[in-house]
């Protein structure tokens, strides 16, 4: 919280002290060009995260569709390949010994029957050979032939021997024609699974696969891969073969289908996959661009456009905000002038809008001030400089003392002691309270200018008036202004004694109070005052020594600040106590 409020005050110090031209860009920059540019990116974040839902959504179906398709193919194969595994017949013909006999032309009229009605009905299979161990039975090299070497060194061959007759799809190849095929392979060993009597290959065409997604490529690439990531058929034919763990920086995740953000040719792209029951994946990769590129040429327009009309804003607003500070610059410059006492103020046309109004106002109020200093203020200033002169050459402190003086020595010529003592305390009195002219003496002083009156009117009451002091010596040297207790002594003298005989005792104390205060009391056990003449005495502005209550009060306040000065406590047949507050200063 505390770091929050000094930086909310520097804030603010920077922008009272910033020029009017400064605060007008702030404001502007902080209501108009922020809102636009976040709106602009936030319009941006919006339509490029509803295009990538929806491009998502457009491969998932698209993916889907093509691996929907391509299991449906398959799964057919696999049910022709497994007819041709429960074939009797053809297990009969397959694994007789045709030594010495041609009964094997028998063999080859339902084989070619079988198969060539396959083909006929099912033209998406490219070939069918039958791949047998039986010496006995001569191959045709088309749709029967011979387990050689070259056969037992294809990667179809070493799956299919391991799978007790479920159907094994082999990657895509090369065949003698030069066509790119990929096979379906299943072993024949029907009621003998460890003697196999032949291997049933299917050859398919890598054509037959892309037929399902050639229309499905613009803008995307499109691929089928199998259990093992490599690449059976894509758009781009030169990635067949490969694995896709080669051309992205991440693998396929495990689960059935998804989505995930990779790397393809260089570019930031959407893939999105699915997996067949036989482990194979389709997968579509599309770069953000290709779908992206309309919101960010719309995003770039509609920025051009913001800038333009920033630019122009910010334009405009220059040449107004220079017309305001100009005006300003000129009125600033009227109340300096002002400030130096040259009245003469000719700001030129300033227009009728607020400013040209204040403008206007101001050269009044100049004139104004101009003829009220020339005709009231000088001439104040001058009978109050004569006044001055007047009341110093009154009371001259030299002449006073030669005065007090010469009364001095006459008496004590005459033999009047008392009036000896009384000039003499008088003279003392005003001799501190004088003080060459200066307001600020000791408290020392201070209860020093007291004593001498307290002598004089002992001198008038003899007996009547009993004074006990109570000062911390620490305190004397403390500053005060003069004649603050006087006033109280007094007021205490003059309405407090009771009779002839009882008169009235007062205690002046002085006294800290805490490190940086000085207490003085006055206190007496005289008559006391009711709420009524408290208050009168309160608003009385003279008493006898020429300083009233009140007075005291307020100069202790102008001369040290508002939490210092008089309290006042009194009851009647009680007494008076009054304190003074003083700031502890040397």
């Amino acid at each position: 919280m505390g770091t929050f409020s000094t930086v909310l005050r520097a804030g603010r110090r920077v922008a009272l002290n910033m020029r009017l031209r400064s605060k007008l860009f702030v404001v502007y920059l902080l209501l108009s060009i922020i809102p636009l540019f976040v709106f602009v990116l936030y319009s941006y974040a919006t339509i490029r995260s509803e295009l990538t839902e929806q491009t998502y959504s457009a491969m998932s179906n698209t993916v889907s569709q093509i691996a929907d398709n391509l299991q449906d193919k398959m799964d057919n194969w696999s049910k022709i390949t497994a007819s041709l595994y429960l074939d009797v017949n053809l297990q009969d013909y397959l694994t007789r010994d045709y030594s010495n006999s041609t009964n094997y032309l028998e063999a080859y009229e339902y084989i070619n029957r079988v198969f060539g009605n396959i083909r006929t009905t099912n033209p998406d299979i490219h070939s069918i050979q039958v791949y047998i161990p039986n010496d006995k039975f001569p191959a045709d090299g088309f749709y029967i032939r011979p387990i050689d070497g070259s056969v037992r060194q294809t990667g179809w061959f070493k799956q299919v021997s391991q799978t007790y007759g479920k159907a094994v799809y082999g990657t895509t190849i090369m065949d003698q024609d030069q066509n790119r095929v990929f096979t379906l392979a299943r072993l024949l060993n029907i009621n003998s699974l460890n003697y196999p009597y032949g291997i049933l290959v299917f050859e398919m065409k890598e054509d037959e696969i892309y037929s399902l997604m050639s229309k499905e490529s613009s803008n995307k690439e499109i691929m089928v891969t199998d259990a093992d990531g490599v690449i059976v058929s894509a758009s781009d034919k030169s990635l067949v073969s490969k694995r896709v763990d080669d051309l992205l920086p991440t693998k396929l995740p495990q689960q059935a289908s998804g989505t995930f953000d990779t790397v393809y040719n260089g570019e930031r792209s959407l893939a999105v996959y699915r997996t067949l029951t036989n482990g194979w994946h389709t997968l579509s990769i599309a770069p953000y661009s290709s779908f992206l590129a309309k919101a960010d040429s719309a995003t770039r327009n509609i920025l051009w456009m913001a800038l333009s009309i920033t630019l122009s804003a910010v334009i405009l607003l220059y040449f107004t905000s220079g017309l305001l500070t100009k005006r300003f610059e000129k009125l600033l410059n009227g109340i300096r002038k002002v400030g130096r006492e040259d009245f003469d103020i000719r700001l030129g046309d300033m227009g009728n809008d607020e400013i040209g109004q204040v403008s206007g106002a101001f050269m009044k109020m100049s004139g104004k001030i101009d003829t009220l200093i020339n005709e009231v203020y000088k001439k104040e200033i001058a009978k109050k400089e004569t006044e001055l002169h007047m009341l110093q050459s009154q009371i001259n402190p030299h002449f006073l003392y030669n005065t007090l003086g010469s009364i001095s020595a006459l008496a004590l010529k005459q033999g009047d002691n008392q009036v000896y003592a009384m000039v003499q305390h008088l003279a003392k009195f005003y001799r501190i309270s004088l003080n060459k002219g200066k307001h600020r003496i000791s408290i020392g002083e201070e209860l020093e200018l007291t004593r001498n009156y307290i002598s004089i009117q002992q001198t008038r009451f003899k007996d009547l008036l009993h004074v006990t002091y109570d000062v911390d010596e620490t305190l004397r040297e403390c500053s005060t202004i003069k004649l603050i207790l006087q006033p109280f002594v007094e007021n205490s003298i003059h309405h407090g004694i009771w009779n002839d005989e009882r008169g009235i005792g007062i205690v002046i104390r002085v006294h800290a109070a805490g490190m940086d205060r000085v207490v003085i009391d006055i206190i007496d056990d005289g008559m006391g005052m009711t709420k009524e003449r408290q208050e009168m005495a309160l608003r009385k502005t003279e008493s006898g020594s020429g300083f009233g209550v009140r007075n005291v009060d307020e100069r202790i306040r102008l001369a040290f600040g508002e939490e210092y000065g008089v309290q006042c406590y009194s009851r009647v047949g009680i007494g008076t106590q009054v304190r003074i507050t003083l700031p502890r200063v040397y």
